[in-house]
């Protein structure tokens, strides 16, 4: 479609980078104000997990309907998408989710709220984007990559049924199915409504982008890679650009990132939110650079984050996303026993808040 709007000088991969950029601005703001985050959601705080696992499942509800939508309206397509490959490494993906939920406790958030923070003056947070793309890039195409082959040649053969799709009832039954469950998740906790159409609104952000890269902006002459939110492959794409920028072209990753960034820093500075932090003592540096590095390799692994395999990947009703997401809520709820049981004072000198 994009070859319709009759541009000269204007790439699909740099259409791309400019739409990228305004959701991203969008994700941060929202994201910012709901204090966005699937670690929140999962093994928070006792008195913010229930408003936490609201917003990200009410995110999740409005991301489901929408993508399944432009699925069923033939304005995208997810055949020969990497979700759906008939071989599942799932290996490969449940220790990398393992990996990536424990390194997200010991950063206290994912990778996504990591960023977003990262705009709102948290020198903590930086440090680990930086840490974590590193990682992620030598896993992707650096010294880890021969290790991350190894774990994705052990698969497990599914044949035909790599969706949910694929399962009696269809697309429509489980798209329901997941979005009304989502959606009683998100009415049983203390979430305002106010909160609840932002968390919407956020979700839609999903959608949106398959559109805009799996639709609007592809050229028959010049296709671009059909992709959504996510956060592992363009913090990846971001590090290598940072330093190679007169090489490679900075495409929708880059864009996305650069955008969370400055949409949060928007939203902490309109709220007097906007302030300098750095780390506490050298116990809980070292505590966030061995999460950085977890999630980074663990993200990869996984085939994404919370955001990109989770928010991004359900909807598209693949297993392999489901078993990813799965696996990330593990290893969250295992490192977080380890790290906070009640009454083992062993291990208190690793508790840094």
């Amino acid at each position: 479609m994009f070859e319709q709007f009759g541009f000269e000088t204007v790439t699909p991969m740099q259409a791309s980078f400019v739409f990228a950029l305004i959701v991203g601005i969008v994700f941060g703001v929202l994201a910012q104000h709901l204090k966005f985050c699937f670690r929140s959601a999962i093994v928070g705080d006792k008195g913010s997990k229930p408003v936490a696992r609201g917003i990200w499942f009410t995110a999740l509800s409005a991301a489901l309907l929408g993508t399944q939508f432009l699925v069923m309206n033939d304005y995208i397509s997810f055949n020969g998408h990497r979700f759906f490959e008939k071989d599942l490494p799932m290996l490969a993906i449940v220790l990398g989710g393992l990996l990536f939920g424990i390194g997200m406790v010991l950063t206290r958030g994912c990778i996504s709220r990591l960023t977003v923070l990262a705009g709102t003056g948290n020198l903590r947070a930086l440090t680990v984007i930086i840490v974590f793309a590193i990682l992620a890039h030598a896993t992707l195409k650096g010294f880890l990559a021969p290790v991350r082959v190894w774990l994705g040649s052990i698969t497990v053969p599914l044949g035909q049924t790599t969706s949910l799709a694929d399962l009696p009832g269809g697309a429509e039954f489980w798209t329901s199915a997941m979005a009304l469950a989502a959606f009683a998740l998100a009415l049983r906790s203390s979430v305002k409504w106010k909160e609840v159409i932002l968390a919407l609104i956020l979700g839609l952000l999903v959608p949106f982008a398959w559109l805009g890269t799996g639709f609007i902006l592809q050229d028959v002459f010049d296709p671009i890679a059909m992709q959504s939110l996510s956060f592992t492959s363009p913090a990846a794409d971001l590090l290598f650009w940072s330093i190679a920028s007169s090489s490679i072209p900075a495409g929708f990753g880059v864009g996305f990132i650069l955008g969370v960034v400055f949409g949060s820093a928007l939203a902490a500075i309109s709220k007097s939110e906007f302030i300098w932090q750095s780390f506490e003592n050298t116990q809980q540096t070292k505590r966030y650079f061995l999460g950085a590095g977890l999630m980074g390799v663990g993200g990869v692994l996984a085939g994404g984050c919370t955001v990109g395999a989770g928010l991004g990947g359900v909807p598209t009703l693949s297993i392999a996303a489901l078993l990813a997401l799965a696996s990330i809520a593990g290893g969250a709820v295992l490192a977080n026993y380890i790290l906070h049981p009640r009454g083992r004072a062993s291990l208190a000198p690793l508790v840094v808040h």
